[in-house]
């Protein structure tokens, strides 16, 4: 690969890194062909993008990114690839479903770069896939601001409602009278 050619390869990865939120830096290297061309064939389909790519190229991508370069530095070493995707934790899911797949991890999580939240080595993976995405939270905050006026809505749609509708009832005439 030439300069020119590693050049356009850095350029590309900072270019995915600046649209997605997230990215995963893996180590595919202990996956056989079968199992390397199965891996790619579900990422696909899961809308995740994986790409091999040279430890120093990833460094000089992740430069002209806002991530902290400091505290991936022991994590590029060896084989490394990179998976994107809109949704932040399919990666997480296709990397939690094939090392079920195969009884052991592979490929290995070396690091995650979560909405401005880095996650350091395979074993971080559980906290990763237990996290909840921005809408998620949103539509949990949403959801408690609703419930009384839900439930308003719902106790005079039942008896307790015509009870009350009468009690109101029976109010306003002692006013009148």
């Amino acid at each position: 690969m030439n300069r020119e050619e590693k050049s356009q390869v850095v350029e590309e990865v900072a270019q995915d890194l600046g649209k997605y939120s997230s990215f995963y830096v893996t180590d595919i290297g202990g996956l056989t062909v079968k199992q390397n061309n199965e891996l790619r064939r579900e990422a696909f389909k899961n809308g995740v993008k994986l790409r091999v790519v040279k430890n120093t190229l990833i460094r000089k991508a992740l430069e002209s990114t806002e991530v902290n370069l400091d505290d991936m530095r022991d994590v590029l070493k060896g084989s490394s690839a990179i998976m994107i995707s809109e949704d932040s934790k399919a990666p997480a899911r296709l990397i939690e479903t094939f090392s079920k797949k195969f009884k052991k991890p592979l490929p290995v999580m070396k690091a995650a770069y979560l909405q401005e939240s880095l996650f350091i080595g395979h074993g971080e993976l559980e906290n990763v896939l237990k996290l909840k995405s921005k809408n998620e939270l949103i539509g949990g905050v949403l959801a408690m601001l609703l419930a009384p006026a839900a439930n308003i809505v719902s106790a005079l749609q039942n008896n307790a409602g015509q009870k009350i509708a009468a009690l109101l009832k029976t109010l306003e005439e002692r006013e009148n009278a």
